[in-house]
Parts: structure tokens; C-alpha cells; sequence
């Protein structure tokens, strides 16, 4: 059976997922999640990507990337991180073979509707495993630098996230707030579930949306509309 083909939009943020091959750990040291981030880094400003939130486990990532001007520079980026994390690892084993498990999933997110709440399950991502009980303690996620307690660095701030507050302080504050606040019934089974189906993250009005951008059906599964952040 062919694969089905993956949905991926210019200029609209995707949230990405990838596992390591059998679930297998992916980062074991602290110089494994340095490596993937500084080529994060690297091949996000070489293509011209935003990257606006990410959370490195042991075995899988969770990344939050809007590809720019051309579609293509999504692939292009996992292509170059995923196979240099695979040679890094490889050579540092003496072994060869798969890191990562097939292909990534990923989901195109309505940016008004989801954008904020795809980045909340990403960075909410070591509480869900019980690895730690505040997402601020956990190191190898965006979450810190929206909170204030580490520099920005090449981190993109999302338009979202910027409508929070005028000043650095408050937004940092109101992000920290509204994340440890009540998360709507069905929030986190919705991201999952268009996640694992290469689905659109969005209402039927964006599915409209991106059916006329790119001239092809999209499935659809009738999700609902999130809460309203409140500012």
C-alpha cells in the first residue's frame, strides 16, 4: 500500500514528531541534547524556518516549526538533524544502523486556534511522563526562555505568544500562568490523535482554509474549537 502523502504548508507552523528507532533512546548525555539543538539551530537559520517550541525526551522529540517561504524546508530540516544525530551517535557507539523510527509525523496547526495550545502539549511534555512536576525544571525544553529564566537565544517567539503582554516580564508571566492553568477537556487527545493522522490541528473553516492553498482535499474528522486564551 502506497504511503499516504504528508500534508505540509508554506508559512504556517507544524508540530512535529520523532521517535527513536523501537523506541530506543535517542539522548543518553548532556552532549547529545547539545548536539541536536546546535544543529537545530544551525539548519533552522540556513533554511529560514521558525522553530517556536521544542521538547527533547530520551527517545523522541517534539518540535513546533513553521518551514518559511517553501514547504520543502521542513523535510530539508529534519533530513539534516535526524541523519547528523544518527551519525554522531553511531560513531560515538561504533555501530551502525537506524536512530530514528521510519518517518516523523507531523500536523499543520492553525495558528489563532492552536498554535498556543500545541506549545503547551510540547513543553507540558516531562509532566504528562511524571519526570518532573514543573515544566521549568525540566532543561531540554522552550518552555524556560517563554518563562524568562533563560535567554532567548535563536528561539522564534510566536505571534500568539507575543499578543500575550506589551512588556517581556508580563508576557513571561502570562504564558508561566495560563500553562499551568486547566486544561480543556479533549485538548490533548485532539493534538494527539491529528498528530498520529497526519491531520490538520484546526476547525473545519481551516481545513477550508488549506484546501485552497494547496488545491487538494484534506480528511477531516470534525475537531472542535479550543478556549479562547485569555490575555
Amino acid at each position: 500500500m502506497p504511503r499516504k502523502s504528508r500534508i505540509v504548508v508554506s508559512g504556517y507552523p507544524h508540530h512535529i514528531i520523532q521517535r527513536g528507532h523501537n523506541r530506543q533512546p535517542v539522548f543518553v548525555s548532556e552532549d547529545d541534547y547539545l548536539y541536536y539543538l546546535d544543529n537545530l539551530r544551525e539548519w533552522k537559520e540556513k533554511l529560514g524556518c521558525r522553530i517556536y517550541a521544542y521538547c527533547l525526551m530520551t527517545n523522541h522529540v517534539h518540535l513546533i516549526i513553521d518551514p518559511g517561504n517553501e514547504a520543502e524546508n521542513l523535510a530539508q530540516l529534519m533530513k539534516r538533524v535526524g541523519g547528523r544525530q544518527t551519525r554522531y551517535v553511531n560513531r560515538l557507539e561504533r555501530r551502525t544502523g537506524c536512530l530514528w523510527e521510519g518517518r516523523y509525523k507531523s500536523s499543520p496547526i492553525s495558528t489563532d486556534e492552536y498554535l498556543m495550545v500545541c506549545c503547551r502539549y510540547v513543553e507540558l511534555n516531562p509532566v504528562r511522563a511524571g519526570i518532573t512536576v514543573e515544566p521549568a525544571d525540566y532543561r531540554w525544553s522552550s518552555y524556560r526562555v517563554k518563562i524568562g529564566t533563560e535567554e532567548k537565544g535563536w528561539l522564534d517567539l510566536d505571534p500568539c505568544y507575543m499578543g500575550l503582554a506589551d512588556s517581556e516580564k508580563d508576557r513571561a508571566e502570562a504564558y508561566s500562568a495560563w500553562v499551568k492553568g486547566a486544561i480543556p477537556d479533549g485538548e490533548w487527545k485532539l493534538i494527539r490523535e491529528s498528530l498520529q493522522r497526519g491531520q490538520l490541528t484546526g476547525s473545519a473553516r481551516f481545513v477550508d482554509e488549506i484546501e485552497q492553498k494547496t488545491a487538494r482535499r484534506v480528511e477531516f474528522r470534525g475537531q472542535g474549537r479550543p478556549r479562547k486564551i485569555e490575555k
